[in-house]
């Protein structure tokens, strides 16, 4: 079976800062490691992988550096990294990013099993996976937090629901979105890494997958970010020390009361 994980390398930081000309992230400077979701589903994969003969690829698309992250992914237990990387897919929204995507893998030919995380931390969309799949024309089943049985001809997997859980099976080809529940991510062994550091990353661009400028990137972006606005807090602060601290708890009431008595009712 041939199975395929999605990943993403995103800034290792809760300050993401955009870029007010065209609403892009600003990704230089910052520290970067794979999207967390994603080792759930490159977790997934090897899993798959270890209980018999089954090939694993990853995938990413970004800039040269994010081959740090495939090396990783060849670490824990990948077979074989592929980086999307060219100038023109900067810039690029879901949309286009699922078009990149689907386009490689349509050039490789089919992979029965494609896994993807939930969503990335810095953007927190969750289209990437589903898009692909859309786009390839495959079943897509997402919030995937268990897999049950992995057959010859097909796979069995719970998915998370609001009001509960559902058990699914789907023939391949199929692409799982995963939740964190699904398992825990190992960490890379020593043997790992030293395959990683002399593992070849291949390199795909724009004219390798057959794709127009104007479809890719952020001329191929249907959304774009108009406008950004930093939020400004506001506070008033009262402090009561000394002799009016008296007088500071009787006025935390007299502001709790109304919340209180709701409650209560």
């Amino acid at each position: 079976m041939r199975i395929l994980v999605l990943l993403k390398q995103v800034p290792d930081t809760d300050e993401v800062k955009l870029d007010p000309e065209n609403g892009t992230m600003i990704r230089e400077g910052v520290g970067t490691v794979i999207n967390p979701l994603d080792l759930h589903a490159l977790e997934s994969a090897i899993r798959i992988k270890e209980s018999g003969e089954h090939e694993l690829t990853v995938v990413s698309m970004g800039p040269p550096a994010a081959e740090e992250a495939l090396r990783e992914a060849i670490a824990m237990g990948a077979d074989r990294a592929v980086l999307l990387t060219d100038r023109k897919f900067a810039g690029a929204d879901t949309w286009a990013t699922a078009k990149t995507l689907s386009a490689m893998i349509g050039l490789e030919g089919p992979y029965d099993l494609i896994l993807a995380g939930e969503k990335a931390t810095d953007g927190e969309t969750g289209q990437v996976g589903p898009e692909t799949g859309a786009m390839l024309g495959v079943p897509v089943i997402t919030y995937v937090s268990r897999i049950i049985e992995v057959g010859e001809d097909g796979i069995v997997v719970e998915r998370e629901v609001e009001d509960g859980r559902e058990t699914w099976k789907v023939p391949y080809p199929v692409l799982l979105s995963v939740t964190k529940n699904v398992n825990e991510p190992r960490l890379p062994t020593l043997k790992g890494k030293k395959k990683a550091r002399n593992a070849n990353i291949e390199k795909m661009g724009s004219e390798a997958l057959g794709l127009e400028p104007s479809t890719i990137g952020l001329m191929g972006s249907p959304t774009r970010v108009v406008k950004i606005n930093t939020p400004k807090l506001s506070r008033q602060a009262k402090l009561y020390e000394g002799s009016e601290l008296i007088e500071g708890i009787a006025r935390l009431k007299a502001l709790l009361k109304p919340y209180l008595e709701v409650n209560h009712e």
